[in-house]
């Protein structure tokens, strides 16, 4: 029976005008005085305001699914920057005197008239799921101010907002609608006004602690998910580097059995002098190389395992930690009872970008000058952070979720970013373009080969509290570079210069 209440509850989010004026009545609102202005989100007010039945917060929120205006007992966080239309309020409405609350007939539009001194003001609700808005007006009609400006709708300031005269008579309570609606039956104790607060807290629509979670869910399970998956193989590459000596040996026995090798052998059968047993192994050749090329091959791996195993583990420790943290973040996320402050923890962890870019990421005139160097090559823009201030600025404020970003394996150095096109997948050319600058900008140029992991922006995570520009990719893929002297001499003509 629980659930098929809940279900029922669902399909009837908003507010019918029997509802409304249930509120209004147990608000008692005339006479009251406005104390403060808070606005916790775009599309959610509170008044704090102190009449008859002492200090209540008066809570407007124009969410879809989930518009309505209440008393509500939960803390209306504030926002990081002060929203435009709360310091227009503060500066307007705040110790004004509430002379009426009312709505407009059976038309889900709250009537607040406030004065302050000599000036009257109008604050009209609108309680419309498909149309939801807050609009203040002078007597006349002329709009102040709009929570949100609708030009086509001509809600902006300086239009006119008069629903007493553009409704007419529908301002008057239809009578067919007394049948039509009643007053719903919401589980829980208190006024109708509490048991609102707690449904709509619960279950009303995206501001509801279900809907976020579900979200949380989403972003923090996403992130935990990549994470694990990337220190997998992490890990995998590091057993492989622990046994990194075993490739020394095998480019010392490639070495003592060289003038017995075939040109062309795929494989050496040899004594391991290693081995207390002088066991036979195979070891794998590559065809189209001479012994000393194959014994060259081994003693690379073990000099990149050796060189590596440090970074490989420290990045592994980053992971753990990282993903430690994540779990918190999300045990922290889906703890929370307050939809309004669950809201404004998901958007610090994906907050909007900014920046004066184009299409292509150049840098627009008149525009910030980018850290870091710019190339050119054809419709594809490159830019590269040598250092960790560098690679820090450039993520900060250069980089969007889809572009493309470069790394040396195992080397410090830098961070190479290929600007996303819409609709385009930048081709191996202009990857063996960044993978030449990742490694010739890194601590292996004089090795003149190295592995370049990549993957799109959005995939990096920030270490908590490690050293600056720190990143750990998910979902990376591999590219091998050989330094290329032509290439690099091609990227320095086509380099941006400011």
């Amino acid at each position: 029976m629980e659930i098929i209440k809940k279900v029922c509850y669902a399909f009837f989010v908003s507010l019918n005008w029997k509802e409304i004026n249930l509120i209004l009545d147990e608000l008692d609102l005339a006479g009251s005085r406005i104390q403060k202005v808070f606005q916790g989100d775009f599309n959610v007010l509170a008044l704090e305001i102190f009449g008859r039945t002492g200090t209540q917060v008066v809570l407007v929120s124009l969410v879809p699914g989930g518009c309505r205006i209440n008393r509500s007992s939960r803390p209306v966080p504030k926002t990081d920057k002060p929203l435009r239309f709360a310091q227009f309020l503060k500066s307007r409405v705040v110790n004004g005197r509430v002379e009426e609350a009312s709505q407009l007939g059976d038309n889900r539009i709250v009537r607040l008239l406030v004065r302050r001194g000599e000036i009257r003001y109008r604050i009209y609700i609108r309680l419309w799921s498909n149309a939801a808005n807050v609009i203040v007006t002078g007597e006349d009609g002329v709009i102040l101010d709009a929570m949100k400006r609708l030009p086509k709708r001509k809600e902006v300031s300086g239009g006119s907002y008069r629903p007493e005269e553009t409704l007419g008579e529908k301002t008057e309570r239809n009578a067919e609608n007394d049948e039509k609606y009643a007053v719903r039956e919401l589980p829980g104790n208190g006024s109708f006004n509490e048991k609102i607060d707690t449904f709509y807290a619960e279950q009303g629509g995206e501001l509801s602690l279900e809907k976020l979670r579900e979200k949380a869910e989403w972003l923090i399970g996403g992130s935990v998910n990549r994470l694990e998956a990337s220190l997998e193989r992490l890990r995998e590459k590091e057993e492989e580097y622990k046994n990194a000596a075993r490739w020394k040996e095998y480019g010392d026995i490639i070495m003592a059995n060289a003038s017995g090798i075939a040109p062309g052998s795929a494989w050496l059968e040899a004594a391991d002098f290693f081995s207390p047993e002088n066991k036979t192994i195979r070891i794998e050749l590559d065809t189209r190389k001479s012994p000393a090329e194959n014994a060259e091959l081994c003693y690379e791996k073990y000099r990149k395992g050796k060189n590596g195993l440090k970074n490989l583990q420290e990045e592994i420790k980053d992971g753990e930690t990282e993903l430690i943290r994540l779990k918190e973040t999300k045990k922290k996320l889906l703890l929370e009872t307050n939809p309004l402050i669950l809201k404004g923890l998901l958007r610090k962890i994906h907050p909007g970008s900014g920046g004066t870019r184009n299409s292509a990421g150049i840098a627009e005139k008149g525009a910030e000058k980018r850290t870091g160097l710019s190339f050119r090559d054809g419709d594809w823009s490159i830019i590269v952070g040598r250092d960790a201030r560098e690679n820090d600025e450039l993520l900060r404020r250069h980089v969007r979720g889809n572009d493309l970003w470069l790394h040396a394996r195992d080397y410090a150095g830098a961070y190479v970013f290929i600007k996303h096109r819409s609709g385009k997948t930048a081709p191996l050319d202009i990857l063996l373009d960044a993978g030449n600058l990742a490694l010739f900008y890194s601590k292996g140029r004089n090795n003149g080969y190295c592995d370049c992991y990549y993957t799109q922006a959005k995939y990096l995570r920030r270490v908590k509290n490690g050293p600056k520009g720190k990143v750990i990719p998910t979902q990376e893929k591999n590219i091998s570079i050989k330094l290329d002297q032509k290439r690099l001499k091609k990227l320095e003509e086509a380099r941006i210069r400011y």
